[in-house]
């Protein structure tokens, strides 16, 4: 064998051995809380209920109603226009809050280096 084969070797056996690190086996199995009996139920229920949050064609807001005319939705939206656009432009918006144009409310958050007004 050739120092370069043996070094070659040497290598793969090493990456083999980084590679198989990665596998963890929980020291604790798993034990359940419920019998199987309960699970099918609960697998029952969920079926029968006809709502699958995880389906393609479930529809999150069926039940939505809101609180708010279209009217009012849009005048809010035509109010925060250009709050909107400043975020979206090319400097997300850092010129904007830069400006200090931006109502301060009381939940509002403090960056390092200002100080509370």
């Amino acid at each position: 064998m050739t120092r370069t084969s043996a070094l070659c070797l040497s290598l793969v056996f090493a990456a083999g051995a980084a590679l198989a690190d990665d596998i963890t086996i929980d020291p604790v199995p798993f034990v359940s809380t419920a019998s199987r009996a309960q699970v099918q139920e609960e697998l029952r229920q969920f079926r029968m209920a006809g709502v699958d949050p995880w389906s393609d064609s479930y529809d999150s807001l069926a039940a939505f109603k809101s609180s708010l005319t279209r009217d009012e939705v849009m005048a809010e939206f035509h109010a925060s226009r250009n709050e909107v656009a400043a975020f979206a432009g090319e400097d997300s918006g850092s010129t904007y809050l830069a400006r200090g144009n931006v109502p301060q409310s009381e939940s509002a958050t403090v960056v390092a280096g200002t100080t509370e007004g």
